[in-house]
């Protein structure tokens, strides 16, 4: 039986850090479900990000995988090196925003798991995006309304700028949510658990890759304005012909709002951009 996140702090003498986003999950059969739904195979390198004082590292090693747990704060390392013994377990000291995460596994190519501090989740999502060529799949625990803004459909409030340029790239899906007194301490919201599988080839074709995400991050600048008028946020990207060819080409009405565009339509907005602008 886990112990309590209480009874482990207690033991090393370390408060949960406010600032550092520090919200233990102890739950057994949420940890259980969330190593689980990566479908690990044996001796699978996983990197874990945010591995905090290790409850779901050791589901990770009970699944089988080669787990790297990077840990920025030094007496949750510490705590890590010692509660857990095991010859598959690497402790990396960093932050997980500007470490090469597989580069840190020593591996070709890792899953990625972890609960992430509600102010990383952005900047991890596209860590994940930036390094997808060598990472498989993530399952993450997350702001249960940023879960919901990444898996909804185009057309509603929720739906922004992270939620097609990850759909070009992975399936994500929802898979169930954790209240926040599964947490300690509990934070202020819920939080759910989502899955991130990176697809064979992207949704959809697109000539730049950079600039397809700057293309949807444009469009979402000014997000109740038209895209025709949000896109000019990026003066570099093409210039007002360029864009209403681009427009006319792509059969997009310039009048709507970026969150009506499908990921589709993102990318053939982009595909209609002329190269060299």
């Amino acid at each position: 039986m886990l112990e309590h996140p209480s009874v482990i702090l207690r033991r090393h003498g370390l408060r949960p850090k406010p600032s550092w986003g520090q919200n233990f999950l102890g739950d057994e059969e949420a940890l259980e479900s969330i190593a689980a739904a990566l479908r690990l195979k044996p001796d699978e390198p996983v990197v874990e990000i945010g591995a905090g004082l290790g409850h779901l590292t050791r589901y990770l090693l009970a699944f089988g995988a080669q787990v790297t747990a990077i840990e920025r704060d030094r007496d949750m390392a510490r705590v890590l090196r010692k509660e857990l013994s095991d010859e598959r377990l690497t402790v990396v000291e960093a932050n997980a925003v500007t470490e090469d995460l597989a580069e840190a596994a020593h591996a070709p190519q890792v899953a990625v798991a972890g609960n992430i501090p509600y102010h990383l989740t952005s900047p991890i999502l596209f860590k994940i995006l930036e390094e997808r060529a060598r990472i498989s799949r993530a399952v993450l625990t997350i702001q249960k309304e940023v879960a919901a803004r990444i898996t909804a459909e185009p057309g509603g409030r929720e739906y922004g700028l992270l939620t097609p340029i990850l759909d070009n790239y992975f399936e994500v899906r929802r898979m169930f949510e954790l209240p926040a007194k599964l947490f300690h301490p509990p934070p202020k919201v819920d939080s759910a658990v989502v899955r991130l599988w990176k697809r064979d080839a992207p949704l959809a074709e697109v000539t730049s890759d950079a600039r397809f995400i700057r293309v949807v991050k444009a469009a979402f600048a000014q997000r109740r304005k038209t895209i025709a008028n949000s896109v000019k946020s990026d003066r570099t990207l093409a210039s007002p012909e360029a864009w209403a060819r681009a427009f006319e080409q792509a059969q997009i009405d310039p009048t709507r709002r970026a969150e009506t565009l499908s990921t589709k339509e993102f990318a053939a907005l982009e595909r209609a951009l002329p190269p060299n602008e």
